[in-house]
Formats: C-alpha cells, sequence, structure tokens
C-alpha cells in the first residue's frame, strides 16, 4: 500500500549486573533474563581458548603477571562482541553478568594504574544500564563456596567495591543505578526489573544504536 513503509526495526537493550562475588549477579540475570526473554552472557566466559586460561588463574591452578591476565580479560570480552551486536541488531535484549567495569575494579585494586586498566576496553558496546549490586564484603564473605576463587577474599572486595562505586560517575559510561543486593532476594529482582524495564523502554522510544564505551 502505497504510503506505508515497513515498521522501524528496534534494537535490543544491553543490560549490565556488576557486583562483588558472591553479591548475587548471576541469579539476578538469571531471574531477570527470564523475565524480559533476554540472551544472557557470563564474562569471563570460560569456554573459549582464552576463557579457559582465565578459569585456570581464577582456579589458583596457574600464575600470571597481572597486566597479563588483565588483557586477557578484556580480550575474552572483545571475542563475544560481533555476537552481542548481532543480539541487539536482531532486537533481543542482552544481559551481561560483569563487564569492562569488574575488569578495572579488580585489576586497579592489585595496584595497575585506572587508565591503563581501562584502555583496553574502549569501544566496547556502550550499556544501556548498568546495575550494581551493591553489598558489603562481610556479608558476601557469609555466602556458600566464598574463598574457592582468587579475588574471594575480604580485603580485595572492599577495594573492588569502592572502584566499582566509583565508575558509575564516570563519562561515558552508560546509566548507571546502585541496587541493595542485602534484601530480600525477590525484592532486589523487583527493583532491577523496575530499571530494566526504564532502559528498554528508553531505547525504543530513541532508536538510537548502540553507542561505544568510554568514547
Amino acid at each position: 500500500m502505497s504510503g506505508l513503509g515497513a515498521a522501524k526495526k528496534v534494537r535490543g537493550a544491553l543490560i549490565v549486573i556488576e557486583g562483588l562475588d558472591r553479591a548475587g549477579k548471576s541469579t539476578q540475570v538469571s531471574r531477570i533474563a527470564q523475565s524480559i526473554t533476554a540472551k544472557t552472557i557470563k564474562f569471563p566466559e570460560r569456554t573459549t581458548p582464552i576463557g579457559k586460561m582465565i578459569d585456570s588463574y581464577l582456579g589458583k591452578m596457574s600464575e600470571m603477571d597481572d597486566h597479563a591476565i588483565h588483557l586477557l580479560f578484556s580480550a575474552n570480552r572483545w571475542e563475544k562482541v560481533d555476537e552481542i551486536l548481532r543480539s541487539l541488531d536482531d532486537g533481543q535484549h542482552v544481559i551481561c553478568d560483569r563487564y569492562a567495569f569488574s575488569g578495572i575494579a579488580y585489576s586497579c585494586a592489585k595496584g595497575l594504574s585506572h587508565d591503563w586498566c581501562r584502555s583496553p576496553d574502549v569501544g566496547l558496546p556502550l550499556p544501556d544500564l548498568t546495575l550494581f549490586l551493591s553489598l558489603t564484603p562481610e556479608v558476601a564473605a557469609q555466602r556458600g563456596a566464598y574463598g574457592e576463587e582468587r579475588y574471594e577474599v575480604v580485603a580485595i572486595q572492599e577495594k573492588v567495591k569502592t572502584i566499582l562505586s566509583q565508575l558509575g560517575s564516570e563519562t561515558n559510561v552508560g546509566p548507571w543505578q546502585t541496587i541493595d543486593a542485602g534484601q530480600d532476594i525477590d525484592k532486589v529482582t523487583e527493583d532491577c526489573l523496575a530499571e530494566v524495564k526504564k532502559a528498554i523502554d528508553s531505547v525504543q522510544l530513541k532508536g538510537a544504536p548502540i553507542g561505544k564505551l568510554f568514547t
């Protein structure tokens, strides 16, 4: 019919969940993904060749220079960029369990330069929303299986929490919301979903292309 064009295709929203170890990220990612029918990606993605090296390091089965492991974490994220962009372009929402912000926070907590830690991730897809699940390291340490991996040490987690809290106020990181992860699990989900739905509405309203992180 003349005068009628095809409906404009709307991309999916990129949502990131950040937080300390044992803050409940994976649980909330699963719950949110089920609610909004989203694709989930967990970083590090341990099944790739790079991911297997990271898994060995985190499991304390191998040692590596701090700069080298940081670059591997970043490379692991870049491995998934094409998949993320294809999914978003197809109109599918994507939820990432951790992202570049964790990479920066953990490496800075070990004493590496903030600017150096940030540089390998410049240009990654820009999240439409990052949810920081805020929890005290002491409470996280009381949760099951704590201490099995390299960074599950309260002293490190305290530094990571401070750095993650500050990252949300930096420029070109996308919208950032802090969620109290010490609440009842259902209340955490409720708070997360409220922010996620607002982010999705914004993406659909504006129709803007995905941005680039830190640029």
